[in-house]
């Protein structure tokens, strides 16, 4: 059965080749064309041929000589219904024959051969290496390879499926015939592919299926033939590291075309694509969401040296200076606090809608340390704190966290402990005694516990080295200076 397409003229024409073309171009009524096997019913016989009805608008012809036997005699009668082959249509006549082994079948063969012309097949049987066709009665060969554009997995999903092939070898008349369907299919694609590329515009949308997911960004194979590329940041309003945390291949997805850029020497040009410009921009409508002073929590999505993001929304994401990490000690680095995956309290400080940034603070989330202060340390308090660290004009000292009193040096020398004082060091527990508290400026100074008796530094000291080990030989060079004073 010859399909549809246009063959590629070789040594010139022929009245054979140009009766075949047009055969192959005009379809007989509609559903016959040459090739086909059909039953028709001998309605006359005349001197030359039998007229067959083909149960189109057209009856057809059959040489009478092919009805005659050894002796000459005729072997159909008017009625009988006949198995035959269509040879040839020239507009006008409809050509049949009984068998296409060899006169106008195989005329029409090689015509198709010499000419490239397409004709239809039916896949009867696998074998070694490939499938036999039925093609215009004769029996081919198709290479496994020559089936299909992508390799077979299961073979006999063609069995006894008819395609259009092309005769890519024709030799010892007709005996050994070789098929191809590859070249078509790709014929074909081109064809679908220009047809599509001619309809594609930016701002497009349309649905495609994810061939592969790099590093980089996520192949969207549009239609066979034609993919297009989705950066890694228009995977998702949401920031991911990788294309992988929302993709794979195989999965469905909704792009948008947002570029189209011509290559030299390539048939389709380079497509970019985006999935998130499909769905809206989450940062529309947050206005009435999102309020200054509002407290909520949200995930940590990257650190940087200055801070770490935090998405408090699918796509809405802000930032959590460094400064407004913690209260309750100074923070140098995000990942002393936070880390990714992390999801932590935030308060919003401030929001800017026309730029689409957000300021959060985890410290005001968590509360200030300093409110009430005044109500828990008074003047003259005796208390234990922790040193935190030793300048020169005075030590810190930890009362809870993020509050830190200051014990001045002036303080240090005066005391009756100021030798025991001096050899602590930072991580030492240390009686003191409240002076002065002044919440607006976040200050309290401290004093050491003189009033504390020299056996109670003594035992105080003991359960120090028992529970930190921290005083050691030097407290006890300590003592012996304070009890030679």
């Amino acid at each position: 059965m010859v399909s549809t397409g246009d063959g590629e003229k070789k040594n010139g024409d022929s009245e054979d080749f140009a009766r075949l073309l047009e055969s192959y171009t005009d379809a007989v009524g509609d559903s016959i064309r040459v090739g086909d096997r059909i039953e028709g019913r001998v309605i006359s016989i005349g001197k030359e041929g039998v007229f067959v009805d083909t149960g189109t608008k057209t009856d057809g012809v059959v040489d009478r000589e092919e009805f005659l036997d050894e002796k000459g005699e005729l072997t159909c009668k008017e009625g009988e219904v006949l198995e035959l082959f269509v040879s040839s249509f020239d507009g006008n006549e409809l050509k049949l024959s009984r068998s296409l082994s060899g006169g106008p079948g195989l005329r029409a063969l090689r015509e198709a051969f010499e000419n490239s012309i397409p004709l239809e097949g039916k896949v009867r049987a696998e074998t070694k290496g490939g499938f036999h066709v039925e093609i215009m009665g004769k029996k081919a060969f198709c290479p496994m390879s020559q089936i299909d554009l992508a390799a077979s997995k299961n073979p006999p999903d063609y069995l006894g499926k008819t395609f259009p092939f092309l005769i890519t070898r024709f030799e010892e008349r007709g005996s050994n015939i070789v098929l191809s369907r590859v070249e078509l299919l790709k014929k074909e694609r081109q064809k679908s592919i220009q047809a599509f590329l001619e309809e594609l515009g930016v701002g497009n949308e349309i649905e495609g299926k994810v061939t592969k997911v790099m590093t980089y960004g996520a192949f969207v194979e549009l239609v066979p033939g034609v993919e297009g590329l989705v950066h890694v940041s228009q995977v998702s309003w949401s920031r991911l590291e990788s294309p992988s945390q929302a993709l794979s291949p195989g999965d469905r997805v909704r792009v948008k075309v947002i570029g189209i850029e011509e290559r030299d020497g390539k048939d389709v040009p380079k497509i970019s694509l985006s999935i998130k410009q499909v769905e809206a921009d989450p940062w529309q409508g947050l206005k009435g969401k999102l309020r200054e002073g509002e407290k909520l929590a949200g995930k940590v999505t990257h650190c940087t040296r200055y801070g770490a993001f935090v998405e408090l929304f699918p796509g809405v994401e802000g930032l959590v200076h460094v400064s407004e990490m913690s209260y309750k000690k100074r923070v140098l680095r995000p990942e002393e606090v936070v880390s990714p995956g992390q999801v932590v309290p935030v308060m919003v400080k401030e929001i800017d809608f026309e730029n689409k940034r957000i300021s959060l603070s985890i410290k005001e989330a968590e509360g200030d340390p300093w409110i009430g202060v005044t109500e828990r340390y008074k003047v003259g308090q005796s208390l234990e704190g922790k040193l935190e660290r030793k300048e020169k004009f005075g030590f810190f000292v930890e009362l809870e966290p993020g509050v830190t009193g200051l014990l001045p040096v002036s303080k240090i020398k005066s005391s009756l402990n100021s030798a025991v004082v001096e050899k602590l060091k930072p991580g030492d527990r240390i009686p003191v005694i409240v002076e002065h508290v002044n919440p607006e400026e976040r200050r309290i100074s401290l004093a050491p516990a003189d009033s504390t008796e020299e056996t109670e530094w003594r035992t105080y000291i003991k359960e120090q080295r028992k529970q930190t080990g921290t005083f050691g030989e030097k407290l006890k060079e300590a003592l012996k200076l304070r009890e030679g004073r």
